[in-house]
């Protein structure tokens, strides 16, 4: 069994996509987020999405590093986080504006005061203004803030989006073929919508991250934030504290916490306008969030096999934590980004398209794979000295 398992979590969902096998899977099977007629307003032209996400155990780290630093802001990252993992998922059916949002922050009241849900709350608004300069809008309006101290530990800040949207603009998946290219977009570097250097990680498998990265200090100075009732052996392995300093080439980082808390990267800004201006040029949209560069194989609209020979170099966070946890790569990629956080399908014709978009926000853009035809869901990575196979 892999840490990842041993602390309680699981990279591809099997017992939450069990659960919920048996109801409405929406008007389209492959899309990345489900979609459903338009109930609100009864106009067969439109349909409603309603997706929710957050920060997931990001929020600890965020914790612990105000703990030793006294530094309030790190959660506005955290408030950015839950935007942008519902945002993202959005943008990979084709939706980017006039959205609204409803946040929902359970605390443990005790242990997480006014000052730090102050900083959550603006910090939310703070990134919807962001957006707004690049025309997308979403509507904040408010959500639930619950004291749940027996259910709690620290916090946890999740939120809904919601959105009417035309049938004809959607992005279904249905259009992946054999022959269509894989354009991949970096999660690290500095977009020239961001303040700063980001690792990349986003806001997924930071529980292997916090455990495998940080030190034992972090056990016996923090109880609360991890679950009292896991083995020793799987509880904060690491050999490093959240103020260490870390030497990033090219990069202004301030120590490994900011790192590893760096914001979750939204490609909105340049989604809005490939959307907006290129809509029929692409085929498919992939989010490699939850999975990370597995998380093809759930939306394919039938048997293929996904190629991706040409990925990014790992930026330095995902060596940092492979180097601490000894996990293999093909644990790696399944539970990580690896530095490609998302995935646009198109013909190869269109690909200079997708590419050229990207840089003009600063944002690292390849071929990264290719799609065949195949009688199974199948993923081959082929790195420098490996190749690792996955099936759907």
């Amino acid at each position: 069994m892999s840490l990842y398992a041993k602390r309680g979590v699981s990279a591809q969902k099997e017992e939450v996509h069990a659960a919920v096998k048996d109801l409405d899977q929406g008007l389209y099977v492959n899309a990345f987020c489900k979609i459903y007629p338009d109930h609100l307003a009864c106009d067969a032209d439109y349909v409603n999405v309603m997706h929710a996400d957050g920060a997931g155990t990001k929020s600890i780290l965020a914790y612990l590093y105000w703990k030793e630093t006294a530094d309030l802001t790190v959660w506005k990252g955290i408030a950015q986080d839950a935007v942008i993992m519902n945002l993202d998922d959005l943008l990979c059916v084709g939706i980017h504006d006039n959205i609204i949002f409803n946040s929902t922050i359970d605390r443990n009241k005790q242990l997480i005061p006014g000052e730090v849900l102050t900083q959550i709350i603006n910090g939310t608004q703070e990134v919807f203004d962001l957006l707004k300069t690049f025309g997308i809008n979403i509507h904040y309006l408010g959500g639930e803030t619950a004291d749940v101290g027996d259910v709690v530990r620290t916090v946890a800040v999740n939120g809904t989006m919601a959105c009417r949207w035309p049938k004809n603009k959607l992005i279904t998946n249905d259009k992946i073929a054999a022959g269509n290219v894989i354009v991949g977009f970096a999660s690290y570097g500095q977009a020239t919508y961001e303040s700063a250097y980001n690792s990349g990680l986003g806001s997924n498998g930071l529980t292997s991250a916090r455990h495998d990265v940080l030190s034992k200090y972090y056990g016996e100075n923090f109880k609360e934030s991890y679950d009292n009732n896991l083995a020793d052996d799987v509880i904060y392995l690491g050999k490093n504290r959240m103020t260490d300093n870390i030497d990033i080439a090219g990069a202004e980082v301030e120590n490994l916490g900011k790192l590893i808390l760096s914001p979750t990267r939204t490609y909105a800004p340049v989604l809005k306008k490939l959307l907006t201006e290129h809509f029929e040029k692409i085929n498919g949209l992939i989010h490699c969030s939850g999975g990370g560069q597995t998380k093809c194989l759930k939306y394919l609209p039938g048997n293929f096999k996904i190629i991706k020979d040409n990925l990014f170099t790992a930026p330095p966070i995902f060596n940092i934590i492979q180097a601490n946890s000894g996990s293999t790569l093909k644990e790696m990629y399944e539970v990580f980004n690896m530095g490609c956080r998302l995935e646009i399908y198109c013909d190869s014709a269109n690909a200079a398209t997708m590419i050229e978009a990207a840089a003009a926000f600063g944002i690292d853009a390849q071929i990264i794979g290719r799609v065949a035809n195949s009688n199974k869901k199948e993923l081959h990575i082929t790195l420098k000295n490996e190749e690792i196979i996955y099936e759907g």
